[in-house]
């Protein structure tokens, strides 16, 4: 843990970045390597200190404000946004922060249900706002597994690592490879010569609904079921072997996400040897992975990466995040990246009818606070 300069009693905003993954999806929870990046869009809190003990929290969809007394045990409700918050709030509660009272806007310009970490941003900001409100503040290992609890035991969805630590220690310029066994982060510089392109399906996705859960207890099971610890521990050799050993079902779960492993790395050397034939190459094997052995892919998804290979300038593309819709990230040329983007938007539209949001983003820096 470490220490603020003094606890900031005027008011100020927190932001938090999204994060996009370019590739190593659903491996996480697996121990694996996951390579995510901080991205150009945020939530953001506005904050007003006041003289009693409640959190008084309004976002710009919905004006009805929660309130919470800082005082008691802050527990969660049945549904809704508030969980993240609650979650946050009483994580650093328990820790013995005494948090002040405190009035909250809550905005966006980080799209919810995108497979963008907008849950995540959410509760990076929150926890951002409460070590300035506090002046003290916890490493961001600490500050990143906090809100990884505050998701799992209040909002019901049992995460890994990914999404927090890739808020937390966004680096601008660059993706982070993680190793979500050792929690050991690597930052890797992404070239000036291509540009990330996120593209919205226009699918909206739920985590909570229990497919996330579900993926995540087959991975335990396959895991149990070859005698190791986790997939981390299981080569592609490995698993070819014991093919027999596991339910069919399984066996794809785990044949993708051994595979996607191992692509993390190879994906991170074709990045620093600028071999942009390699890393599409990886792009479209993770996404055709995810498509058939995870199916948490969507018509959409699907779509998307299928017409993407037919635009020019486009060098690899895939889903990314949890799935069931949501987004897919795209690597492209720097030169003319807008145009190619419009080429792709246009060419889903006219397949599917959806005006579909898209935006261009660098790699970003982590959680920032602004003194009004």
């Amino acid at each position: 843990m470490s220490s603020l300069s003094q606890p900031v009693t005027v008011p100020f905003a927190a932001s938090a970045p999204g994060r996009v993954n370019l590739i190593g999806e659903h491996t996480d929870y697996n121990d694996g390597f996951v390579l995510p990046m901080a991205i150009e869009r945020h939530v953001t809190i506005h904050v007003r200190p006041r003289e009693d003990r409640l959190a008084v929290l309004r976002t710009q969809r919905d004006r009805r404000p929660v309130s919470l007394d800082l005082t008691a045990t802050v527990a969660p409700v049945a549904r809704g946004w508030s969980n993240y918050v609650r979650g946050v709030i009483e994580g650093y509660r328990r820790i013995g922060f005494v948090i002040p009272g405190f009035d909250a806007d809550i905005s966006a310009t980080l799209p919810a249900g995108a497979g963008l970490s907008s849950s995540a941003a959410l509760e990076v900001a929150m926890a951002t706002v409460v070590e300035t409100l506090c002046g003290r503040s916890l490493s961001r290992v600490e500050k990143a597994l906090l809100c990884q609890r505050a998701e799992h035991e209040f909002a019901g969805v049992p995460c890994g690592i990914m999404d927090q630590f890739a808020v937390c220690c966004g680096e601008a310029g660059h993706a982070l490879q993680l190793d979500c066994r050792s929690r050991e982060v690597v930052a890797v510089p992404i070239d000036a010569a291509v540009r990330v392109l996120v593209f919205d399906s226009g699918v909206k996705h739920s985590l909570a609904d229990g497919e996330y859960a579900k993926r995540r207890a087959e991975c335990a099971s396959a895991a149990q079921g070859l005698g190791v610890g986790s997939l981390r521990d299981v080569t592609v050799a490995d698993l070819e072997a014991a093919a027999g050993r596991l339910p069919a079902t399984e066996f794809a779960r785990a044949r993708h996400v051994v595979g996607e492993i191992a692509r993390v790395p190879a994906f991170v050397g074709a990045l620093r040897d600028r071999d942009w034939d390699r890393a599409g190459q990886l792009m479209g094997k993770s996404h055709r992975s995810l498509s058939a052995d995870y199916a948490v892919s969507c018509p959409e998804l699907d779509r998307i990466v299928a017409l993407s290979a037919g635009v020019p300038g486009i060098i690899g593309c895939r889903m990314t995040g949890g799935g069931f819709g949501g987004c897919a990230v795209a690597l492209v040329e720097a030169d003319g990246a807008e145009a190619t983007a419009r080429v792709l938007h246009d060419a889903y539209r006219d397949a599917t009818g959806i005006d579909a949001a898209w935006f261009l983003t660098a790699a970003a820096s982590g959680p920032t606070v602004v003194v009004d």
